[in-house]
């Protein structure tokens, strides 16, 4: 009986975020929420829903997300497009080993779902490729812009270095590493004019995901109605 009532209450959607703000463009503020069937025991969530309840008439409007599946499902509301209206970004944590994210931003202006940033397109945009040097050196080159950047490792153990390198700093073969995706995107007011920038992390990894030597951080702006890359960086960890 337990496990019955159980399993029938866990297919109940439930609020899991909530915001509050005009995006309906009409001046009247509005109800914003992610729904979501939780799991038994567990902090994952299945069928993450935006529904958006116009302030004005009280008429919910639902949007299904393409990748609509796990943990902490988050909504931020703001305007990313400089029309005065919030948009809606949502970000959902895949609980895997390389922190990868899920990140959608909705407008919703006269209650028309307009899907303005989509994560797996961002994805398929920036690419890189990540090739060990000589002398310690690792090269990271991102296509998109054709940047290169150098990260020093020679402050990394000895023993790994020496699985490397050999007495002279040379390579023994040929590495490459890899960035990956997208792990973290970042509401940022950069020039504090009301509209919001996006800031991208993304991961830099060697011969291995859990060999961290970095991030890549990619700043957006909303330009011809998309989001372009304004400013790219790579940030090391001290030592």
């Amino acid at each position: 009986m337990n496990n019955f009532y159980s399993m029938t209450y866990s297919n109940q959607p439930i609020i899991v975020s909530f915001a509050r703000g005009d995006v309906t463009g009409d001046r009247v503020p509005d109800n914003v929420y992610l729904t979501g069937i939780t799991t038994p025991d567990s902090p994952f969530i299945q069928n993450i829903t935006l529904l958006v309840q116009d302030g004005r008439t009280g008429v919910v409007n639902s949007v299904q997300l393409r990748e609509n599946a796990g943990y902490n499902p988050t909504i931020f509301l703001g305007d990313f497009t400089g029309n005065g209206v919030d948009d809606m970004l949502i970000s959902i944590n895949t609980g895997g080993s390389g922190g990868i994210m899920y990140h959608y931003i909705y407008s919703f202006v006269k209650n028309t779902a307009q899907l303005l940033f989509d994560f797996n397109i961002y994805n398929e945009q920036y690419q890189y490729e990540v090739f060990y040097k000589d002398n310690y050196k690792v090269e990271v080159v991102s296509k998109i812009n054709n940047k290169k950047y150098i990260i020093d490792i020679s402050t990394k153990d000895p023993e790994y270095l020496n699985e490397i390198y050999d007495e002279n700093g040379n390579l023994k073969s040929p590495i490459t590493g890899f960035v990956n995706p997208l792990s973290g995107l970042y509401p940022v007011d950069f020039d504090s004019n009301k509209v919001f920038e996006l800031l991208a992390y993304q991961k830099i990894a060697g011969r291995y995901n859990a060999d961290s030597l970095g991030y890549v951080l990619n700043t957006l702006g909303w330009h011809n109605n998309r989001f372009g890359l304004q400013n790219q960086y790579v940030a090391i960890l001290g030592y």
